[in-house]
């Protein structure tokens, strides 16, 4: 039995504009896609710009399982100035001039800040404190505090200076774990210099396996609203898999279990035409679906 929920079902990678939410992102492809059915994979703040992962129909029930655990971005921070906001987008609540910052000096920093680090979110995050999201407190004027966590910046490279009278401002490539602040990175660098810091653009370049490749902008998208990914696509993209027969398959399907074959982790079980089954974890003497993608109802 076909279902369109399964035939129109996928990821759109979208090339999020700046100035817009990333509810923003979702609301529009509700309408371009004509489903409610439609959710995101880490949230953008609205002046960031690049790759939001979108589901759409039942993969939208993939996006809490894909392993998006790295992350790549370029930006531009500005030493010279601190942001109650970490960014451009904040007032200004410090600064020094820091046209006599040497390369060197800023070199130094940066490799502080690289590897397994300790980081303090930005308090215009979405970490909640007390049941309230820290951005919201932050509005309100209430003092708090946010406690470091442990990240992982694998890479943070400074490719480019200008010098802007007072102010520095460096391009950046940043590669790190899920849950790394850039907008941090920024404050804690014109910190550590003495001088303050923010950022002043960024832009994902990649989430897991998606890259800026599979991107469109949301004008293209209005041309042509076409999945970036089928969910045969996008399970096979994100997880290992495994071969199964047609019997097995539909016991599956039925949301029984399968033999396990040793295999660590979250995978996909694909039938001999090429379709994703479901999503598989082995536990004991089972291999359990954690998630059915082909219901036998919707095959």
């Amino acid at each position: 039995m076909a279902d369109s929920s399964i035939e129109n079902a996928g990821l759109v990678i979208v090339d999020k504009d700046e100035g817009i939410t990333s509810h923003d992102v979702v609301s529009r492809c509700r309408k371009l896609f004509n489903t409610r059915r439609v959710g995101h994979a880490g949230t953008l703040d609205p002046m960031a710009t690049g790759v939001l992962v979108v589901g759409v129909e039942r993969a939208t029930k993939l996006l809490g399982l894909l392993s998006l655990n790295t992350k790549s971005y370029t930006a531009t921070i500005r030493l010279g100035a601190a942001t109650d906001s970490d960014d451009r987008m904040g007032e200004v609540i410090s600064g020094a001039d820091a046209s006599s910052i040497t390369d060197e000096q800023i070199a130094d920093v940066v490799a502080t800040l690289t590897g397994d680090i300790e980081q303090v979110p930005a308090k215009v995050s979405a970490i909640k404190v007390d049941g309230r999201r820290a951005h919201a407190l932050a509005r309100t004027g209430e003092e708090f505090e946010l406690a470091a966590r442990p990240v992982t910046v694998s890479r943070f490279d400074v490719s480019a200076r200008r010098d802007e009278g007072a102010f520095v401002d460096l391009d950046v490539v940043v590669e790190c774990s899920a849950g790394t602040y850039i907008r941090s990175l920024a404050r804690d660098l014109g910190a550590e210099l003495g001088v303050g810091g923010h950022l002043t653009a960024l832009r994902r370049t990649s989430v897991g396996p998606f890259t800026l490749e599979h991107a469109r902008t949301l004008e293209q998208l209005a041309e042509n609203p076409e999945r970036s990914l089928t969910i045969d696509e996008a399970a096979l993209i994100s997880f290992p898999h495994r071969d199964i027969d047609d019997d097995e398959a539909e016991s599956i399907s039925q949301g029984r279990w399968l033999t396990p074959i040793g295999r660590k982790g979250v995978y996909v079980v694909v039938d001999p035409a090429g379709r994703a089954i479901a999503l598989v974890q082995e536990k004991g003497r089972r291999a359990s679906s954690v998630m059915v993608v082909r219901p036998a109802t919707l095959r």
